[in-house]
Parts: structure tokens; sequence; C-alpha cells
């Protein structure tokens, strides 16, 4: 009996893209992989579902015309079903802070592993673009040799070091540099939040403002957050807990109890 893992493997940039390529081989070497990636790039599309989806069969596994949530979801249940991990990615860009976890496809797609439970993990690679449109940017299988390393090292740890008792999922964000062994950090999402908007007669254009300030001597993000690990050279592993937690609040509890009944209604508030 083989004792290989069993990985269930997608992304949000879409099937054809050389992040999962360079993943799916990486992966490969350690553990049965099952390919389930969208046709197209379907990029920060966060949990969107969809009720009915094509698959086609493709060389690398199955492209799915439909979101990364779909992907996960259509493989647990049908295309890969009983995999010992989910891993998202490698994705072509940052998934840093608490603001995003709720938007990148690629952490999504580790959050419903999570509802499946499934332990997961979603890996992205931060791409320094300077005065270069992030659109502009291209991308080797080669520029993903630290994300995938860093990945196939968790998938053959995590697992048995106990990491995923209380972890639900990993976010792991990697600098973009395939020439080095870079240290890892755990690391917690920072709270930093900069999106604004401008109106221009009718078009309003939004702004994340949080990616112009990515200079570790100037960036507010304190130590042990995502961002500033990550953006001082280092890998940021967040292990992270879906579903969100629920506080005790004595006040909403005030309010609860003392939401009143109704009205009795009289036949003037009847509408026919």
């Amino acid at each position: 009996m083989s004792d290989r893992r069993s990985i269930l493997l997608t992304n949000d940039d879409g099937i054809d893209e050389p992040g999962i390529a360079a993943m799916a081989d990486a992966l490969s070497a350690v553990a049965d992989v099952t390919v389930v990636a969208p046709a197209g790039d379907r990029s920060s599309c966060g949990r969107s579902m969809s009720s009915e989806v094509t698959v086609t069969e493709r060389d690398r596994g199955y492209a799915v015309d439909g979101t990364p949530t779909d992907c996960v979801v259509a493989g647990l249940a049908e295309l890969a079903p009983e995999p010992d991990l989910v891993v998202a990615g490698c994705n072509e860009g940052a998934n840093l802070g608490a603001y995003v976890l709720g938007r990148s496809g690629t952490v999504s797609a580790a959050v419903e592993a999570a509802f499946f439970d499934v332990p997961a993990i979603a890996t992205s690679m931060y791409v320094p673009v300077g005065d270069v449109s992030f659109a502009d940017v291209e991308t080797t299988t080669a520029d993903f040799a630290e994300a995938t390393r860093v990945t196939r090292y968790l998938v053959e740890h995590a697992l048995p070091a106990g990491v995923f008792q209380r972890a639900s999922y990993l976010n792991v964000n990697v600098p973009m540099d395939a020439g080095s062994n870079l240290p890892m950090e755990v690391t917690r999402p920072s709270r930093r939040y900069e999106m604004d908007a401008t109106r221009e007669g009718s078009t309003i254009r939004l702004h994340d403002r949080v990616w112009e300030s990515m200079d570790p001597e100037t960036m507010p993000d304190p130590d042990g957050t995502d961002r500033r690990a990550v953006a001082e050279g280092r890998i940021s592993v967040s292990p992270l807990v879906a579903p969100h937690a629920t506080c005790h609040h004595e006040s909403l509890d005030d309010l609860s109890s003392a939401y009143p009944d109704p009205p009795a209604s009289t036949s003037a508030d009847v509408n026919y």
C-alpha cells in the first residue's frame, strides 16, 4: 500500500498558468495530485459559486468553467474525493492582510475545503512590480521555485506535526525569488486597510492604496504580520480557522432580550 498523500490542486489564475503547473510538478514528487482548476482567470472572485459548471479533461487535469470554490466542491464531491489535502496556488500575486481573505479566489478555495473538514494550503507569490503594471508582468515556472518548495515542505510535514488539529488552513505568501532559500515566519494577517474611491463623471474608480507602500522602512504594518514578513524578504505562513469565530457580547445580549413583540395588528393595518 502506498504511503503517498493525495492532493486536490486548484487555483484562481486558471489551469493554463505557470504557477499551477509548477505546483503540480513539485507536489507530484511526493503525492498523488489531481488538478481541478478554473478554465480561465477567476482572480479576486472570493467564494463565488455556480449552480452548474462544465468540466473538460485536459492533459494537466480537469478544467472547470467556474470559480475556485466550484472547483473544490466539484473536486471533493466527484472528481478527486477524499484527498488528504487541498492546495490552492501558486497564485501570481500576494494575498496579504485580513481584508483579502474574503476576496481572494486562492484563499477562498482553502476556506471551502475547510468546510469539508479537509485541511488546506493556499500559496501565493508576492511579485514586486515597481513602475511596471502588474498586468504586464510575465512569469515562468522557474519563478515559482521557492513558493513550490515551501508548499511541498508543508505538505510533507504539517499533517504529521498536528498543525491542522488547530488550524483549518494555512495562508502562505512567498517573495518572488527563484534563487534563494528564504526564512519562514509564522504570522498573523495585517489589519491595514487603505481602500478608497474617486468619481469621474459616471465612473467611480476603486483604489487599493496598500500596495503603493511596500517599503519596509516606511510601511506601517507591525512586526509579526504577513505583509511585513514578505516585504522584508521572508516567507509568511498564517495559520487560520474557518468558519469565523463568534464572540460573547453582553450589550448584544441585552438588545436581544429587549427586542419587543410586534404591535397587535388591526383591520387598518391589513392591505388587500
